[in-house]
């Protein structure tokens, strides 16, 4: 009988071609996560279950996408990206606004953001694009490539959302680092090619301050430099996020000691909450979680080094790259290290739209590991 059962189960994880260690390594964290936002949400129930049900619908999703051989997602790229950028462009003309940002479309029954979207789209887009041609990639699907990318970070930058831009644009960059994308602005001097691209840098850095940074984004990066120079406002998230995660010291003060109750650490459920976890569990508890982070790195890099087609390599290694990029971004954000975004942490966050974006990518990483291309390729 338990034989049986235990063939029937193993026969049924084959078919939906999941990869073991890894929906193991995103469950363990996932659960972590929950048992976190319960104690930074005040034993608030309401909010637990809101977020179990986004997992339920964010694994399903995974289950379904995982189910896609990458052939398709290449062969239908070009389609996504046309239909992405449509949507990017319905969200400024006839997007919903929220706290001073026109970031979604509400067609009624459901209220969605196009840029989470994007996340996805773009690297599939980018990657198969240099996936025609031999790498590194030639001029001309490497300058297709960049202005498909400055396009989408324009039009996401412009509702505005400047940190979903840049991970996105970073996303499709990832793709052109991948393929071994090489800067020769003057050849044969390396150190003058240097120079040239530290100029361009400069140029750019210069412009984007002086004429597209908003006000409240220049005020986020110099309260980067000086919180204390307006403790009571923009410099107050930071502080408070020090003082959590510095009086956690080794060990944490335990699930549900912290200051979640008494409300001094804004966004503790959502882009903050590693704050509480530092706190709660101390360097022990952050070391855990890093580490499991670790692990669900390593695998899907070795799942995208695995793969037998250039597309696929590609787009799984910087899906994983854009996921630790959330990593070091959200960490980063709430130890004063970098200016806050408004990044989640990855699954560990409230939150319904980047966990569904983000399982959707792990859902493509296990079509990799589980679709080999001789097989499917030659049904057709």
């Amino acid at each position: 009988m338990t034989r049986t059962l235990l063939g029937e189960i193993r026969q049924f994880w084959h078919y939906f071609k999941m990869d073991s260690i890894l929906f193991f390594l995103l469950i363990g964290v996932s659960v972590f996560g929950l048992i976190m936002l319960y104690s930074a949400s005040a034993n608030s129930t309401v909010l637990l279950h809101k977020q179990i049900v986004h997992f339920a619908l964010a694994i399903s999703v995974m289950l379904v996408i995982a189910q896609i051989p990458p052939y398709l997602f290449k062969r239908y790229s070009p389609y996504l990206m046309i239909f992405g950028i449509f949507l990017l462009i319905l969200v400024l003309l006839f997007g919903s606004s929220s706290g001073g940002a026109q970031r979604w479309l509400d067609l009624g029954f459901v209220r969605f953001q196009p840029s989470e979207l994007m996340k996805v789209i773009v690297p599939i887009a980018i990657a198969s694009i240099l996936s025609e041609t031999t790498l590194p990639p030639k001029p001309l699907p490497m300058f297709i490539s960049i202005i498909s990318i400055i396009v989408i970070v324009l039009l996401i930058a412009k509702q505005p959302d400047l940190g979903t831009s840049i991970l996105i644009g970073a996303s499709g960059i990832y793709v052109l680092i991948f393929s071994g994308i090489r800067i020769q602005i003057i050849k044969h001097n390396r150190w003058l090619n240097f120079g040239s691209i530290g100029v361009i840098i400069g140029g750019s850095g210069y412009v984007a301050w002086n004429y597209l940074l908003m006000a409240y984004q220049k005020k986020r990066i110099l309260t980067l430099i000086n919180p204390s120079s307006d403790p009571l406002g923009s410099g107050y998230h930071i502080l408070q996020s020090k003082i959590a995660i510095g009086s956690g010291g080794l060990f944490g003060k335990g699930i549900e000691q912290g200051q979640s109750d008494l409300n001094f650490l804004p966004e503790n459920t959502t882009d903050f909450i590693f704050a509480v976890i530092a706190e709660e569990l101390g360097f022990i508890g952050v070391l855990f979680l890093l580490s499991i982070y670790g692990l669900i790195i390593y695998r899907c890099f070795i799942i995208s080094l695995e793969s037998d087609e250039t597309f696929s390599k590609l787009l799984g290694a910087s899906l994983t790259l854009i996921f630790f990029t959330y990593i070091f971004v959200n960490i980063g954000m709430v130890s004063g290290l970098l200016p806050v975004v408004g990044i989640p942490l990855p699954l560990i966050s409230y939150g319904g739209s980047s966990l569904i974006t983000l399982m959707a990518s792990f859902g493509i990483i296990m079509s990799i590991r589980k679709h080999k291309s001789p097989t499917y390729l030659s049904k057709f």
